[in-house]
């Protein structure tokens, strides 16, 4: 079973990433069926249990991808477009190699076109497929560490604190700062609405 879903969708800044966690359920234990008892949708989680949760993802699975979409591809591309690309290709690379009987391909809500696998898009799915709740921590995981570095390397957007997603501290330090080069530019956001959108 292989499942699939993206962290930072709705963000005004940093990159989309796309995990897919394959797990076999033939070679998966008892022990580790019970320490991944508690997977859920990523935004279920703290921060803390989510970082508990990811080693124990990554001892359990057969195989992970991760998949990261920049930001000037998003502009570039379209939002939907690039999480659609991006959710392929990470199912592409857990299953590649296996016979399109031998797994099932899982995705959060709609079908994700090209995959030449067996697939099934489960509406909530972060929340009633281990393997799709699985994937979705491993990105929000991945995600939120490349984002907490960004903020040594772009400070003044408190990206640590947000993680690139639109809050009022993030929407203070837009007006205050202006947009940074991992800003997205082609969303409609009030928090642009006064600016020229001239990367600093």
């Amino acid at each position: 079973m292989a499942g699939a879903d993206e962290a930072g969708r709705g963000c005004l800044a940093g990159p989309l990433l796309a995990a897919a966690v394959l797990f076999d359920y033939d070679t998966i234990t008892m022990r580790e069926i019970r320490a991944l008892a508690s997977l859920n949708d990523s935004k279920q989680h703290t921060s803390v249990a989510r970082e508990e949760l990811y080693p124990l993802i990554l001892g359990s699975a057969t195989s992970i991808s991760v998949v990261s979409r920049c930001v000037r591809g998003i502009d570039e591309r379209g939002l939907h477009k690039t999480n659609l690309a991006a959710l392929r290709d990470a199912l592409a690379n857990v299953t590649r190699g296996l016979a399109a009987d031998s797994v099932q391909c899982l995705t959060d809500g709609f079908p994700v076109p090209d995959i030449g696998m067996p697939q099934r898009a489960i509406v909530n799915g972060d929340a009633t497929s281990a393997a799709i709740a699985a994937a979705s921590i491993v990105a929000k995981v991945v995600r939120d560490r490349y984002m907490h570095h960004a903020d040594t390397v772009h400070p003044g957007w408190s990206f640590a604190e947000h993680v690139g997603y639109s809050t009022p501290v993030h929407r203070e330090a837009i007006l205050r700062n202006g947009v940074s080069p991992l800003h997205r530019l082609s969303f409609q956001s009030l928090a642009y609405q006064q600016l020229a959108l001239v990367e600093r």
